[in-house]
């Protein structure tokens, strides 16, 4: 019942990890051969670990930036309404400069 599952594992491990077997025995030296498939593991390890990184802070991630955007565009609301309307920011909200209604 496994054996064409681990038949399927074992080709599958061999042609990616068995430079014998994988396109890389094509390289005529060992040597390049080797150091290919260490650039490749490397490669492969860096790109699941960046993966799982921002799978795991993607909450914390999205939160941030939701606050940092939110900052941003309180910022822009507050020098909109002090360029168009300078008398909201007065003592009596929406008064005139004396704090006397209009």
């Amino acid at each position: 019942m496994f054996t064409p599952v681990r038949k399927f594992v074992v080709l599958g491990w061999n042609f990616v990890f068995n430079h014998e077997v994988s396109p890389l025995r094509n390289i005529p030296d060992v040597a390049i051969r080797h150091y290919v498939l260490q650039a490749l593991g490397f490669m492969w390890a860096v790109a699941f670990a960046v993966a799982m990184g921002s799978y795991t802070f993607l909450a914390v991630s999205v939160i941030g930036h939701t606050v940092l955007i939110a900052a941003a565009a309180i910022t822009v609301a507050t020098w909109t309404a002090a360029s168009v309307k300078p008398q909201l920011f007065t003592r009596g909200f929406g008064s005139g400069a004396g704090g006397e209604p209009t």
